[in-house]
């Protein structure tokens, strides 16, 4: 029996993947689009985990001189022999990432530029007992080798390595550079923008720009940058972004593949789940989800099937971008509360989008935060109008989470920063005083958003059991748990509340009408089944002497709340 292949978890080496018995979805396609683009420098810029650095290491295996070629076997690309005959195995490759160059100071993080270049350059050591180098070429990539380059070493550096890799193989020399973009944005976090910057046009300029060694290069990275900043006098330079249909299915998984990959695991009655949580991204012309959510989300599932649907994409990197937006609303000429209603609803805005925005602007205006969040994956296309306006969405049920969460906590922030809503709110509550609970409840939620009652039925119970959660979570000497087992069933929200040397406990079932007209009736049914459920059991084996019963429905921001006391 043929063994399984393995699920690729973190692992973006394509060599690896092919020898070490990896599934790999075949992007190979990749190779013939580049070599028919014949473009000098091309850049893919695509959000995070959609397969750039994977990608980049599929091209570097293939053009790279002593190759592999059984690596290729059996993928597209090996079908056009005439093309693995001219191009696979022929070229020397400076392959680097500048993933991870991210430091507190310049002078960190342009040490890790150096070590990241001196690790690429020690790869090619054949070149100090190369019968063609004379020695001054030689003293050149000693130099090359050294931790304490000076700024015109460095920034000299790639360009200086093609320029011996030539010399030696007889051959022009291909580059790839993989997250291009990151030491600028770590530079934007941590004060240090500019310096970075000149040094990034420097490096890029010399090895990209009338390099006569160079055949052509590769780059990736999340978002575009204005070529003014960074790619000055390139002029054979062609960029491919989320909006572009060239390329469209090179990076992300295609209906297509992810079928396929959960055939392959016994996963296939997964299929409309993983699509409402991780497809929804629109690039060019073609429909993709995100591989790194899919890859996970089989990963776990195929030896436990029942594991719930996870945020794989959110924990890979922070979510600052979303801070900034959701922190935004109602601020003068910034986001409205209409606007983000409209999108954790699963409608659309339509706005205007620059692709060219810096990252030192990402947050000057709502107009650059809307671009910003539609680059880096938070937001997708649904149409474009004729006069380049995009409709944006969030893409699917991950990224609705994420925003979601971002609201939830920012709700949480109101309410801690109101003690006085909060004293009243939790002096209601131990008072059984439902009609104080129902109108203060009602205020809290004006401040937030609306979840519409047509949208999915279990982001919308998150929605209103975090906001309660939120509430109690500020009150000194309240323990709020969630969905915990007690009697015959899971309540939705138990508390145990020390008050005055008294511990009372309070049940709280949620329920989510259809209707306004039937809040009463969602009402009474949520009390009936705290009864029903035994859901006070845990709350006396814990020793409240006084429980509190609580049924509270919700439809849209309005609200209704019944009590009994036990």
């Amino acid at each position: 029996m043929e063994r399984q292949l393995a699920l690729p978890v973190s692992v973006e080496d394509f060599k690896e993947i092919r020898q070490d018995g990896y599934y790999y979805v075949d992007k190979t396609s990749l190779i013939e689009q580049v070599l028919i683009g014949k473009c000098k420098v091309t850049l893919f810029t695509r959000p995070r985990r959609f397969g750039k650095t994977l990608n980049m290491s599929m091209l570097k295996h293939f053009f790279e001189i002593g190759t592999d070629s059984s690596l290729f076997e059996g993928l597209h690309i090996s079908q056009n022999t005439e093309l693995c005959d001219q191009y696979m195995g022929k070229y020397p490759v400076i392959s680097i990432s500048f993933k991870g160059i991210e430091a507190e100071s310049y002078a960190k993080a342009r040490s890790q530029l150096v070590k990241r270049i001196n690790r690429e350059v020690r790869r090619f050591q054949i070149l100090l007992t190369s019968d063609i180098l004379s020695d001054v070429d030689k003293d050149l990539f000693r130099e090359l080798l050294k931790k304490d380059m000076d700024d015109a070493t460095l920034v000299n550096s790639l360009q200086e390595l093609t320029e011996l890799l030539e010399i030696h193989f007889s051959q022009r020399v291909i580059v790839l550079i993989d997250e291009y973009d990151v030491p600028l944005a770590k530079a934007y976090e941590h004060g240090y923008y500019d310096e970075m910057v000149l040094l990034m046009r420097n490096l890029f300029g010399n090895v990209l720009k009338t390099n006569e060694s160079l055949a052509f290069a590769v780059l990736t990275g999340c978002l575009r940058i204005a070529k003014k900043s960074i790619f000055t006098g390139l002029n054979n330079f062609k960029v491919y972004s989320i909006t572009d249909i060239a390329f469209d299915e090179a990076f992300g998984f295609t209906n297509d593949e992810v079928r396929e990959m959960l055939r392959y695991y016994n996963l296939e009655n997964h299929f409309d789940g993983v699509k409402e949580w991780y497809d929804g991204y629109h690039f060019g012309n073609a429909d993709v989800y995100c591989p790194w959510d899919v890859v996970n989300y089989c990963y776990d599932h195929y030896n436990d099937p029942d594991v719930a649907f996870q945020n794989y994409w959110m924990n890979t990197s922070g979510n600052d971008v979303i801070d900034h937006f959701v922190d935004s609303i109602d601020d003068p000429g910034m986001l409205t509360k209409t606007e983000l209603e409209n999108l954790v609803n699963g409608d659309t805005v339509v706005k205007y989008v620059d692709e060219m925005v810096t990252y030192k602007e990402l947050y000057l205006n709502i107009d650059n935060l809307w671009s910003t969040l539609f680059m880096t994956g938070y937001l997708t296309q649904r149409e474009k109008e004729s006069d380049g306006r995009y409709h944006l969405a969030i893409p699917n049920r991950e990224i609705r989470n994420i925003f979601v969460k971002r609201v939830l906590t920012l709700f949480g922030k109101n309410v801690s920063e109101n003690s006085e809503l909060l004293r009243s709110f939790c002096t209601a509550m131990l008072a059984s005083d439902a009609r104080t609970v129902e109108r203060l409840l009602t205020e809290y939620m004006s401040k937030t958003v609306s979840i519409r009652d047509s949208f999915v039925k279990s982001l919308r119970e998150n929605f209103y059991h975090g906001l309660l959660i939120g509430i109690f979570g500020y009150r000194d000497g309240w323990k709020a748990t969630s969905n915990k087992e007690s009697g015959d069933g899971f309540s939705d929200i138990l508390i145990e509340a020390n008050e005055n040397g008294s511990k009372i406990g309070i049940v709280i079932e949620l329920k989510y009408s259809k209707t306004e007209k039937g809040l009463d009736k969602d009402c009474c049914e949520a009390l009936q089944q705290i009864d029903d459920k035994n859901y006070m059991q845990e709350l006396q084996r814990k020793g409240c002497q006084k429980i509190l019963k609580y049924g509270i429905a919700f439809y849209h921001k309005k609200c209704r709340v019944l009590a009994e006391r036990n």
